[in-house]
């Protein structure tokens, strides 16, 4: 089997010849090919050049592309700073009053020029590597996480407990609106996979109830758009999910990637292989900083907790730091390809 071919069999719970392996490596991608993160955001040749030399030196399975967190943000007017060595940020938001929601200009997210960077290196990268290695698209973050941005996080997290009702969902159906529109470009490309993250609507930032009530029906929507446009939808949340993977699984995706702080062992009898599980490798106390011999302990791990387990990705749980040693990756990826070291 190769890659593209692992990573389908994956999310369609059926058996791959090894456990397939798709990395949030953008930022050790960049580094390794001599770019810094100005250059690797500016050019989608790049992008893709950055990538293809990934996996040529490491043989993995799958290519998640990604730039930022924030394109989506600037492409609504949220002020962006773009440091020369590492991905853009937001610190304010641009609506300065929920009651101005109305106010908001429509947005044509295929003007912006990051967006049109980011749908090119997808296109090129599917271009070369056909169906030989598995492209995700990701798509910048979800409706709530968006919402966030654009409000600012302290004033979103007070709008939630005093703000009118109709207010916020104004702001969120805004938001979603820009989500699926992303959705529907990187679609056009030819990616095999879409994908969003909804950080801000984890435990660590909101409760259960209000992911439910806030969160969890726009996602859906955005993953709804998603199936009828036949792609495969993956949504990544940071934190300890336990509490609302349950939840996550009503919104309809079809594989969720999760953070380390998640028990891979609750995760797994949650999840039930009805959803692929994607991860969650610590990316910095592991993968970055730990030696090659904590990798192995930690990946042996993580494959005995879902030997036997069909829909299974094996990823880090967040983004690699661009520090990641290689030797760190080739470790994890060689555990992953040794069937009989973790299979029971």
């Amino acid at each position: 089997m190769n890659g593209y071919q692992r990573i389908r069999a994956a999310l369609a719970g059926q058996q791959a010849d090894s456990i397939p392996v798709m990395l949030h490596n953008f930022m050790m991608a960049a580094s390794e090919y001599g770019v810094t993160m100005e250059q690797y955001r500016n050019n989608p040749a790049v992008i893709a050049a950055s990538f293809i030399q990934s996996v040529e030196k490491y043989g993995y399975d799958g290519i998640l592309v990604d730039i930022d967190t924030v394109t989506l943000a600037g492409a609504t007017g949220v002020p962006v700073d773009f440091p020369v060595n590492e991905p853009a940020r937001s610190h304010l938001g641009c609506l300065p009053s929920l009651d101005e929601v109305h106010r908001l200009k429509p947005v044509r997210l295929e003007n912006y020029r990051y967006v049109q960077v980011w749908l090119e290196s997808v296109r090129l990268l599917k271009e070369y590597f056909k169906n030989e290695i598995f492209i995700r698209g990701n798509c910048d973050q979800a409706s709530f996480s968006l919402a966030s941005m654009i409000r600012g996080s302290q004033n979103w997290m007070l709008d939630l407990m005093v703000a009118e009702e109709n207010l916020v969902s104004d702001l969120l159906e805004y938001a979603t609106d820009v989500t699926c529109q992303f959705i529907r470009l990187m679609a056009q490309t030819g990616a095999d996979m879409v994908s969003n993250g909804d950080s801000v609507s984890g435990p660590d930032m909101i409760s259960p109830d209000m992911y439910v009530k806030y969160a969890l029906p726009y996602e859906k929507k955005i993953i709804n758009v998603a199936h009828s446009l036949g792609q495969p939808y993956a949504l990544h949340i940071c934190g300890n999910t336990e509490s609302i993977l349950a939840d996550m699984l009503l919104s309809g995706a079809d594989a969720v990637e999760l953070d380390y702080k998640t028990d891979a062992v609750k995760a797994r009898d949650l999840l039930n292989q009805k959803t692929t599980f994607i991860g969650n490798i610590d990316p910095s106390g592991v993968l970055a900083l730990g030696s090659p011999e904590e990798v192995k302990k930690r990946t042996l791990a993580l494959l005995g907790v879902f030997s036997g387990i069909n829909r299974f990705i094996l990823n880090a749980g967040c983004a690699l730091p661009s520090t990641t040693p290689p030797e760190n990756i080739m470790m994890m990826i060689r555990v992953a390809r040794n069937k009989e070291a973790y299979q029971n």
